[in-house]
């Protein structure tokens, strides 16, 4: 239900609605005093950002916290406003006139750079890219990725890169199960990729996955996964650590790894091989042009910054052939029209989430929470707390007046006015049922729209 905005409501606008948007608004929305309405933007159709984005397709149950997030939507004083980008559709200057307050949650929305000679190859690409691409955002759905190559080379062990080398492992009739986008399907379907090599520039002890994400990887129908004997024999440093600082979840990733000495599956049609202690320092361009080897730089683990070991180049390279790149190192923000922004940081500048200038002082009215406000770390959940404790210094501005004076606008008027055609959220659940459906048919979870023109088409004979 929509309670129309009025003179004893405080009005908030919230741009991005991944799950820092949606967390800040149940915070706002569950508070009894004050009176408070929340309008949500994204400049996408469709709510949930990397929820819906990012989320690997066969990771199905992380992706039910939406319903957490359908139940704010419902809320009294609850509206989405999709398919408008600040920006380009609104300004700051036009949230100021419409909110008391605005809290941005965009997320990091590019992908670090390796800095290494032949990184921008042809066949060489962020996992980002192929992530979204295979999920289906309307932004990266028309890219191409040269899957007839057999041999991949995934730079990075977080759980990104493991979601990649486990998408490209996955047979057809796994991959069949899951609402992974359909033309991405098709691809992956013809796909000639027989080994795809994960490669972390420290130790396994220090690989950045977690237990679920390395346990699954073991776990697929058609697919083996080996690591070397030698990358399992820990450093003096590490052991040391794990000596003085025992921690169960990195012995149990280890104890999982150790399994995979040897291979889980050498009969398999494809095989995932996990290389610790290297570090790519050039691409080499294969006769076609497009990437066709990598060569890498063995590493050692020394004492870093704090109880961090670091990385340290030893000088002895070896080559690897490879057609197809994805490079997993980390995501990096984007800087939002007339708001600070740190490049070096990749985040806006703040102090518990009121946005500040370079010297310090506060932005009146404007907030930050997710991973603009805070870097990319954590996982969905680590969003939650992050988000109330920006929602708490915004209820304090609020107590203490400063806030934004808008002028009695109502924003729904204001893009009626411009010609924009937004979205509601009554419009998303249309268009979540039609993708439930058209999924339902083909004995899938969801068929995805992947196009703003199709989302919006779909919407139209009934607008």
């Amino acid at each position: 239900m929509v309670m129309a905005n009025n003179a004893s409501a405080w009005k908030i606008a919230v741009i991005g609605a991944g799950p820092a948007g949606f967390y800040a608004a149940e915070h706002f929305l569950k508070q009894d005093e004050p009176t408070v309405t929340v309008d949500m933007f994204d400049r996408l159709p469709t709510p949930y950002g990397l929820v819906r984005a990012g989320v690997a397709p066969d990771h199905e149950k992380i992706k039910n916290v939406t319903r957490v997030f359908e139940k704010t939507a419902d809320r009294e004083g609850f509206r989405f406003f999709g398919n408008v980008d600040y920006g380009r559709d609104i300004t700051l200057d036009d949230l100021e006139k419409h909110y008391h307050q605005v809290y941005f949650s965009t997320g990091a929305q590019v992908d670090r750079s390796l800095g290494i000679e032949g990184e921008r190859l042809p066949r060489s690409h962020s996992a980002t890219e192929f992530v979204a691409w295979y999920n289906g955002h309307p932004d990266f759905r028309d890219l191409d990725f040269d899957l007839s190559q057999e041999r991949v080379a995934v730079i990075g062990v977080g759980n990104v890169a493991v979601d990649v080398a486990r998408i490209l492992s996955r047979t057809v009739d796994e991959l069949k199960q899951t609402d992974i986008a359909d033309y991405a399907l098709d691809r992956l379907a013809e796909s000639r990729v027989r080994e795809i090599v994960m490669i972390g520039r420290r130790g396994p002890a220090q690989a950045a996955f977690t237990l679920p994400e390395i346990k699954e990887l073991g776990q697929m129908q058609d697919a083996g996964v080996s690591v070397m004997a030698a990358d399992m024999e820990l450093d003096r440093h590490t052991l040391a650590q794990l000596e003085s600082d025992p921690d169960r979840m990195t012995t149990k990733k280890l104890e999982v790894m150790r399994s995979y000495i040897g291979g889980t599956n050498p009969d398999a049609s494809r095989q995932c091989i996990i290389r610790f202690l290297l570090s790519p320092i050039a691409i080499h361009a294969a006769p076609d042009g497009g990437a066709g080897s990598m060569t890498l730089m063995r590493n050692r683990l020394e004492p870093g910054r704090g109880t961090r070991l670091s990385a340290v180049a030893t000088g002895i390279t070896e080559r690897l052939a490879c057609g197809l790149v994805f490079r997993s190192v980390g995501y990096h923000g984007v800087a939002l029209p007339e708001i600070p922004f740190r490049e070096d940081w990749g985040t806006v500048p703040n102090q518990l989430g009121r946005v500040t200038r370079e010297d310090g002082t506060a932005v009146t009215g404007v907030y930050v929470g997710g991973w603009i406000k805070r870097g990319p770390t954590g996982i969905i959940g680590t969003n939650k707390p992050d988000a109330i404790e920006t929602v708490n210094c915004m209820l304090e501005d609020l107590a203490s007046g400063l806030v934004f004076s808008p002028t009695g606008l109502d924003m729904a008027e204001t893009l009626q006015e411009r010609g924009i055609c937004y979205v509601t959220f009554a419009d998303w659940k249309r268009l979540d049922a039609l993708e439930t459906e058209n999924g339902r048919v083909q004995g899938r979870p969801r068929v995805k729209f992947t196009r703003v023109e199709d989302m919006l088409s779909a919407l139209s004979p009934q607008t």
